[in-house]
């Protein structure tokens, strides 16, 4: 690696500070599990690290608020979160997903904030917490503002974040009785990069009668991507096998598969077909 300098802001305003929207080799740093590796294989250069290991600590805290929103400082680490009694307890569908994002290792050190804003679309974190409804609240040179977690995500690797902004907390809505379920399909460990991941959030009248579906994918397309024309499908409907084989094809059809080293763009497809009825039935369960 070249030699860089590096930066420990007390405060975010601070470290916001010192990026620099016209110089992308001057980067913020949280946890780095993923910049270090960008960095040791040469993909990425920078002049300036901005580190955020010492910023305010309140940017490290989980808590649920008064309206039952979980609230996760952008500096928390992805075992933190896991480790929360409280969150787990209200969220149980983060329960099993947050122990096969990565090794235990990596959940040790990566921060909630990177996880979501590195943008890779294998991650598991984003099209989890986009299932889930999630927002995130930015902080940049001209203020704070709020961006759906599905939102967040404009290609391979890129996010509609402005180059001087930075994720300050995640925040995740109570589920209020609605029923949600979250798979990941790799061909490998179960911690390792997935060809599919898929959440789905699904208000309900009564046992499989679906009044609000939210379906959200990943790893097989460039980007978290929400089916809407499928969720639109199943709004009002009783699931049964005959819904859930037009909702296969309809998600199939309204998406763009991405063939990589996790599997081919045909192979995936089916996945989706396959995976969509199984989360749908594990959320009703």
């Amino acid at each position: 690696m070249i030699p860089f300098d590096w930066t420990e802001p007390a405060t975010l305003k601070d470290a916001v500070a010192l990026l620099d929207p016209d110089n992308p080799t001057i980067r913020p740093i949280a946890g780095g599990t993923a910049l270090m590796l960008m960095m040791k294989a040469g993909v990425f250069m920078p002049s300036r690290l901005v580190s955020l290991a010492k910023i305010e600590s309140r940017y490290s805290e989980i808590r649920i608020d008064a309206e039952g929103v979980l609230r996760v400082g952008a500096m928390a680490s992805l075992s933190q979160l896991e480790q929360s009694t409280e969150a787990m307890a209200r969220f149980a569908v983060m329960k099993g997903a947050l122990r096969t994002l990565s090794n235990v290792r990596v959940r040790n050190v990566a921060r909630i904030g990177g996880a979501l804003a590195h943008g890779d679309p294998h991650m598991d974190l984003p099209p989890l917490l986009a299932a889930l409804g999630a927002r995130v609240s930015v902080t940049g040179q001209r203020g704070t503002r709020e961006i759906a977690v599905e939102d967040l995500y404009a290609g391979y690797y890129e996010t509609t974040l402005e180059k001087n902004e930075l994720i300050a907390e995640a925040i995740v809505p109570a589920l209020n009785g609605a029923k949600a379920a979250y798979m990941k399909v790799t061909s490998r460990s179960a911690d390792d990069w997935p060809a599919l991941n898929i959440g789905v959030r699904l208000e309900t009248d009564g046992p499989a009668h679906i009044r609000e579906a939210r379906i959200i994918i990943s790893a097989a397309t460039e980007k978290v991507t929400r089916l809407k024309d499928t969720e639109k499908l199943m709004t009002g409907t009783v699931v049964n096998d005959v819904l859930l084989k037009r909702a296969g094809d309809a998600a199939i059809g309204e998406v763009s598969f991405l063939s990589d080293a996790h599997g081919s763009a045909a192979y995936k497809r089916e996945l989706l077909r396959v995976y969509l009825a199984r989360v749908i039935r594990e959320a009703l369960s």
